[in-house]
């Protein structure tokens, strides 16, 4: 996930430029969130624009790395055999997804992939 200042500039860069499209964007009133993927469909960017106008430093709003996968339950399972700290989704999304920290505690989110939606919020 990557916060941007202007939500049609990093569209343009990431559609017209790298030939990313967008699958599906969520207005959450005080934020944008857009999700672009690759020709493939297996890799996606969230950019955020947050409504209220606030200026970011470079690299320091750095959201999380998010990544798919088939089966979370056994992500689940591997994680806590580990010892990782994690921590599950609200069970009342409709999308469920756990994050973990990498070893230098960056957030990492796992997905359970879902056949690509293209839907409008």
């Amino acid at each position: 996930m990557l916060r941007v200042r202007d939500l049609n500039r990093a569209l343009d860069f990431y559609t017209n430029f790298l030939g990313l499209r967008e699958v599906r964007r969520h207005d959450l009133g005080d934020a944008t969130l857009v999700f672009l993927t690759d020709a493939s469909g297996h890799y996606h960017l969230e950019l955020t624009h947050n409504h209220d106008g606030r200026d970011y430093a470079l690299g320091t709003q750095f959201g999380h790395i998010a990544l798919h996968v088939d089966d979370l339950d056994a992500v689940v399972v591997e994680v806590e055999a580990r010892g990782w700290w994690f921590r599950r989704s609200n069970p009342k999304n409709t999308t469920r997804y756990i994050f973990v920290h990498d070893p230098d505690g960056y957030d990492i989110e796992i997905l359970e992939a879902k056949a690509p939606a293209s839907t409008t919020t």
